[in-house]
């Protein structure tokens, strides 16, 4: 069997040690992601521009900063899972962090100026369920590829839903932030699965970065409910 043919098995029909270390790999590249994310956060908001950049983002419609995120996520999320080229998977593994520290900058100014604590419990809260699921995940080594239709619909409906909040005016309240972090929840369990179980040998970076986009997504959520409380 050629190198490139091994390289492109799922992780699942290698040996314990090449298993090992590609999971080494994924979650070593996703601690780099969350440090990374975190210096942009800390950076933005030591250097005194995370306050005017929160508010040119909250003063434009919502869907424009949405739209462009969105676009951004897009196309690091192809770039990173279907490029074979190393370079280009760091490539969109990079956008991606910086994508999502520049949506967060509003959300962490909100929690920074008016629910002091928010961000720390959130966090918490958020690093706990990752742990929990991750473990269930690796526990039971249960297949849970059959999520995929299920979260895909309700991805949908979420952004149908964020969609007419935006043009209509109403709020999505706390039930809707509850439900979407137990939808980020089903995400990780989905997206651990497909790291054990589908991913190619090659694609660790790949693989970092979707396990982040459900990691961002939970902690959003979760601050969002936080912020609720506490404001």
């Amino acid at each position: 069997m050629y190198p490139e043919q091994t390289m492109s098995m799922p992780v699942s029909a290698l040996d314990t040690d090449r298993r090992a270390t590609f999971l080494t790999r994924t979650y070593t590249h996703l601690l780099g992601a969350i440090l990374g994310f975190t210096a942009i956060e800390v950076a933005l908001f030591s250097s005194g521009l995370a306050e005017p950049m929160a508010r040119a983002m909250l003063g434009v419609n919502w869907l424009l900063v949405l739209g462009g995120f969105m676009l951004v996520s897009w196309l690091a999320s192809r770039a990173a899972t279907s490029v074979s080229s190393l370079g280009t998977q760091y490539l969109g593994l990079a956008a991606f962090v910086a994508a999502q520290a520049l949506i967060f900058v509003p959300m962490l100014y909100i929690a920074n100026a008016y629910a002091p604590g928010a961000i720390q419990s959130a966090a918490l809260v958020t690093v706990m369920g990752f742990v929990g699921l991750t473990a269930v995940a690796f526990s039971t080594r249960k297949d849970f590829s059959f999520l995929g239709a299920g979260l895909r619909w309700m991805g949908i409906m979420a952004i149908v839903l964020i969609v007419s909040a935006v043009i209509f005016g109403f709020e999505l309240g706390t039930w809707f932030s509850v439900a979407m972090v137990a939808f980020a929840g089903a995400a990780v369990l989905y997206d651990t699965s497909n790291v054990l179980h589908h991913f190619p040998e090659d694609r660790y970076v790949g693989a970092a970065m979707q396990l982040f986009a459900s990691i961002a997504l939970m902690f959003w959520y979760v601050l969002r409910i936080f912020i609720g409380r506490r404001s």
